[in-house]
């Protein structure tokens, strides 16, 4: 993919992930620790109780964050098929005896269409990780 269009891409979903991060997953962190905090008042839990205790505190984090990992895959996987396809058609294009500086071009636009369109998709996804995300741990 051209650097230019991976840059486009990488600063869209660095924002969207510091997003998600400042306005879902760090509260969730407070809560977590808060949590475990509370776990550590308790004088009459035993250790093995203290640490379920705070095994529990952690999971809906630990689920979070797996969503939010799985939801980012799965966009770089379908874009990375996507780039596949324009590769494909490049290749098939050269091995029709195409130019070489046609086939490239050809490559570039199939390949900033994909990021075009995987562009207009993080909204939505954003917006499906943050209901996710909402539900988590109630």
């Amino acid at each position: 993919m051209a650097e230019v269009q991976q840059l486009r891409v990488q600063e869209a979903v660095d924002a969207m992930v510091k997003n998600v991060e400042r306005e879902n997953i760090r509260k969730m962190q407070g809560l977590m620790f808060r949590c475990s905090a509370g776990c550590c008042e308790d004088n009459q839990a035993s250790m093995q109780q203290v640490h379920q205790c705070i095994e529990r505190c952690h999971a809906p984090l630990a689920q979070a964050q797996a969503l939010v990992t799985s939801e980012l895959e799965k966009f770089q996987d379908r874009l990375a098929r996507c780039t596949m396809h324009c590769n494909d058609k490049a290749r098939d294009a050269m091995d029709a005896g195409n130019k070489e500086l046609q086939v490239k071009r050809q490559l570039d636009s199939c390949v900033a269409k994909c990021v075009d369109d995987h562009m207009h998709l993080i909204p939505t996804m954003t917006k499906k990780m943050k209901e996710s995300l909402s539900s988590i741990g109630k």
